[in-house]
């Protein structure tokens, strides 16, 4: 399981919708990508957010855009003449993360839906595994591509290590929350959805994905835990979560 690198040539174009000042940059690669800043909003958190919710997204056999990590040299901000932009340029140098541009997606219409059941369902658990609390009719964080449910942003994801003090409290809990998703109304094969997910996520699967979160971005100033020891955090938690997916199922058949 790997990630490419990459280097961001060319800022083209923020993306002002997204709360945290996203933006359309052009690779080293020649290909475009959005890139999620490690300056903006929840900073480093929501990166790791996104990439531990891509890669299970991925492992599940979910529409992802490719996630790259992005290297942000420290002359971008020096050119930039909007203020906003430019602090948010300087304060995201180094690793940031990037997903692949969807040219021509739109943005998914619960009316005109292209979700099939098994992958709504798919989505809904993920989003409860994930505790994601950012996928409801308001912000749906998905989008039509080629007539296809595409899946983005999951920074919002995870929200226990917001406060490392208290994480382990968020162990036993299951997610209310899931009353709200946008996909609910369509996830008519959950129990299907959740065998899938027990087959295709291994502890190892776990073990794999938190591997992959950059150093850099567990150097927390919040926490006495070493980076080694939030990784062994994150596993634990996504362990937690599929060991009960079970209860998370019977929770969103009930909300159904």
């Amino acid at each position: 399981m790997e990630i490419r690198t990459v280097d961001v040539v060319q800022y083209l174009q923020p993306l002002r919708e997204g709360g945290s000042l996203p933006a359309i940059v052009r690779a080293s690669d020649d290909f475009l990508y959005v890139i999620k800043f490690r300056g903006a909003g929840q900073g480093k958190k929501a990166l790791v957010a996104e990439l531990i919710g891509g890669m299970l997204a991925q492992t599940i056999g979910l529409n992802m855009p490719e996630l790259v990590f992005m290297h942000l040299d420290a002359s971008f901000g020096q050119t930039e003449g909007d203020e906003e932009i430019q602090d948010l340029l300087q304060f995201s140098v180094g690793l940031n993360l990037g997903l692949h541009f969807l040219s021509g997606a739109l943005t998914y219409d619960p009316v005109d839906t292209v979700a099939d059941p098994l992958s709504a369902s798919l989505v809904v658990l993920l989003d409860s595994i994930l505790s994601n609390i950012d996928r409801t009719a308001k912000n749906t964080n998905l989008l039509n591509w080629n007539k296809e449910l595409w899946l983005i942003d999951h920074g919002a994801s995870l929200y226990f290590h917001h406060n490392w003090t208290h994480w382990e409290s968020h162990l036993e809990r299951s997610f209310p929350n899931i009353k709200d998703h946008v996909l609910l109304h369509k996830a008519s094969q959950l129990k299907e959805a959740a065998a899938l997910i027990k087959q295709k996520i291994k502890e190892e699967t776990l073990q794999q994905i938190v591997a992959l979160i950059p150093e850099e971005w567990l150097d927390e100033d919040s926490t006495e835990l070493s980076p080694s020891e939030l990784r062994s955090a994150y596993a634990t938690f996504l362990k937690s979560r599929i060991d009960k997916l079970d209860i998370l199922t019977k929770e969103a058949e009930d909300a159904r």
